[in-house]
């Protein structure tokens, strides 16, 4: 685990110019890159608003902007977004990155931190806009969206976690990326994202303390639609789940580095 620590360390300079050259590679020929960085979820979030904000908008308690539903939009897929677009890269990365790991010598690591880079630096140009578009309709924050900052590194954490075991299991039985991302369909319909929890029958609600997501969603939806601090209380177990998500796919990783590169 020290020696993993030290490499990154060694290749900081790397994983920084490699994210540069992400973002570089990602706006080329392209004069309005960011836009389009932010454009894709702002118009989910529109759509989304647009069908469904007649119908579900009486069930948002608390908010009287006319605009409240698509608020509401707005913090889950903020959440959804980086969580998605973390684990999914993470699944593929090292058969994306296949000829990278088999010619130069480097912590293999530093492939799935450069991820996390580029992701966070993602979410927060699209958290900005959102915050933009918020103070267009009415909807201003306060201190409380300093709760964003640890929020989106428990969301990176937990994406990480999930996506650097599932990663690594990919290499060798290529099925688990299909099968994820089927999951992953079922997994945003699952939580309150595009609908309110009061929209869930009492019954069933005590299923979404199974979904890890949920309580992330909901500190979200606290912070960014109703202006609350999170409940600390829901997101502890949240915490050391990512945790030791994360040592158990850092020990997996390690195990199985020398077989990927022939698995490759």
């Amino acid at each position: 685990m020290l020696g993993l620590l030290h490499g990154t360390w060694s290749y900081r300079q790397f994983i920084i110019d490699s994210i540069r050259n992400d973002f570089a590679n990602r706006f080329a020929r392209s004069r309005w890159g960011f836009v389009w960085m932010v454009a894709q979820p702002l118009a989910m979030v529109l759509v989304y608003a647009l069908i469904l904000s007649e119908i579900l908008a009486a069930r948002l308690p608390g908010i009287e902007n006319q605009y409240a539903y698509a608020i509401y939009l707005s913090a889950g897929f903020l959440v959804w977004t980086l969580f998605f677009e973390l684990l999914t890269r993470t699944l593929t990365l090292f058969i994306d990155n296949a000829n990278l790991i088999k010619k130069m010598r480097f912590p293999r690591i530093a492939l799935p931190l450069i991820v996390v880079g580029t992701g966070i630096i993602n979410n927060g140009i699209l958290f900005v806009a959102i915050l933009g578009v918020f103070a267009a309709l009415g909807h201003l924050g306060g201190s409380e969206l300093l709760w964003i900052f640890p929020m989106t590194l428990l969301t990176a954490l937990l994406a990480l976690g999930f996506g650097l075991i599932l990663g690594v299991l990919n290499v060798f039985i290529r099925d688990v990326g299909q099968f994820v991302t089927i999951v992953l369909q079922f997994w945003f319909w699952l939580t309150p994202i595009v609908y309110p929890l009061v929209i869930v029958p009492e019954e069933y609600r005590y299923l979404l303390q199974y979904n890890p997501l949920f309580p992330i969603v909901n500190a979200y939806q606290n912070i960014l639609v109703y202006g609350q601090s999170p409940d600390l209380a829901t997101l502890i177990p949240i915490a050391l789940l990512a945790i030791g998500l994360l040592v158990v796919g850092l020990l997996l990783f390690r195990k199985a580095s020398p077989e990927m590169t022939d698995a490759l």
